[in-house]
């Protein structure tokens, strides 16, 4: 396997633009322009590939033929509804089939350069469309992108892949189309479906018959931070993970567990959210030979968080992390500033946070993160041959 990085990028993946809404490819553009300052993308071993649209025969891995027919159809439809689509989560655009088909394309490139071993890992930050539904648009997602990858690692031969799902909100098409593939792990940790879309997520949904214990869902309360969050991620991913022993993990690293993000209400920091991209490349260096595929996904502060985070997850996918006390280059800052005038521009690569945490531990006074983790390794660790009470697991 070469030992390289393969990021999937072409400005045409930015065609995925609802208009005036949260989901802007601006932070898009904003991350490969951050990236590339800081000569990320020109480090040994790295390879930019353009992807190529995934064609119906893809697609319809995890979606339903009539539904393809009405994406395509829908622009030209001023009156169009159904499916999902037309609503002010998924609004109707021009071009929406050719620019969502082009992101799941890059994201099964990726995953074909991890499993036929031409690179060792894969980024395409334009991807992470989790929410997805096979005949329904949802979430701001037309077509589920990680699912369609996934499928096609499938077909290539992959038994056993994990997919970690890091957005703050819960992975819950990607969750749906595999819940009854033993094949495939989903694990998701995400705010608590008692507060946040969409809605699922719970501790007991483990799996479907002839699965069991192939889901695991950490719903975490509003307003955690980072001890509490890697807290949790370190309660439950490194073991679930080792007791399934992946060939390849895929990741959806959604930035918007962020402070700063309008969307939600967890209080992540840079710094943490580069924390978890070192953890998961480290657990895909243990399991996985290293074969890691990781997409994009949500993140509202375009400008004050995205670039950085993703930008960060660039470079431990590249090679070594970069330093949290880098200095963003003056040409992006412009580029930021003339992009979305108004938006306060980060001036370095950090938030100057501490993101270290206790480890979980099953006596004590528990806190409400405690709490989730205890739910969480009650409902499914038992099912993967995992003790929930023994800290060690």
């Amino acid at each position: 396997m070469a030992d390289e990085t393969v990021v999937v990028w072409d400005e045409a993946l930015l065609g995925y633009d609802m208009g005036d809404h949260p989901l802007d490819p601006v932070r898009v553009e904003l991350t490969m322009a951050l990236a590339r300052e800081l000569g990320v993308l020109d480090r040994p071993g790295v390879r930019l590939v353009k992807p190529e649209p995934a064609d119906d025969a893809l697609l319809t891995r995890v979606h339903d033929p009539r539904y393809l027919e009405a994406v395509r159809a829908a622009p030209r439809d001023p009156l169009f509804a159904g499916f999902g689509l037309g609503t002010s989560d998924n609004p109707v655009f021009d071009g929406m089939h050719e620019s969502s088909a082009l992101i799941a394309g890059a994201s099964v490139a990726a995953a074909e350069a991890v499993w036929r071993g031409e690179a060792r890992r894969a980024v395409n930050v334009a991807g992470g469309l989790h929410h997805a539904m096979p005949a329904r648009a949802s979430g701001f997602c037309v077509y589920n992108d990680p699912a369609v990858a996934i499928a096609r690692l499938l077909d290539l031969g992959a038994e056993r892949i994990a997919y970690v799902d890091v957005d703050v909100h819960h992975g819950d098409g990607v969750q749906e189309i595999f819940y009854r593939d033993p094949r495939v792990l989903t694990v998701s940790l995400h705010e608590t479906p008692l507060a946040l879309f969409p809605g699922t997520g719970f501790p007991d949904e483990t799996g479907g018959p002839g699965a069991e214990g192939s889901a695991v869902n950490v719903p975490l309360p509003p307003g955690v931070g980072d001890p509490g969050w890697q807290r949790a991620f370190h309660a439950v991913v490194p073991s679930v993970l080792r007791a399934f022993r992946p060939q390849v993990l895929v990741t959806q690293c959604g930035a918007d567990g962020h402070r700063l993000d309008p969307l939600a209400d967890l209080h992540l920091s840079v710094d943490g959210q580069r924390a978890t991209y070192r953890a998961l490349r480290g657990l895909a260096d243990e399991l996985c030979d290293g074969r890691w595929v990781a997409l994009g996904g949500g993140g509202y502060a375009l400008v004050e968080v995205v670039p950085r985070a993703w930008t960060h997850l660039l470079a431990v996918a590249t090679g070594e992390p970069l330093d949290p006390a880098t200095l963003t280059p003056p040409g992006w800052r412009d580029l930021a500033a003339r992009r979305r005038p108004g938006h306060e521009i980060p001036l370095r690569m950090t938030d100057d946070v501490d993101p270290s945490h206790e480890p979980w531990q099953p006596s004590g006074e528990p806190t409400a993160v405690d709490r989730a983790v205890a739910a969480t390794r009650k409902a499914v660790f038992p099912l993967l041959g995992l003790d929930p009470h023994d800290p060690r697991d």
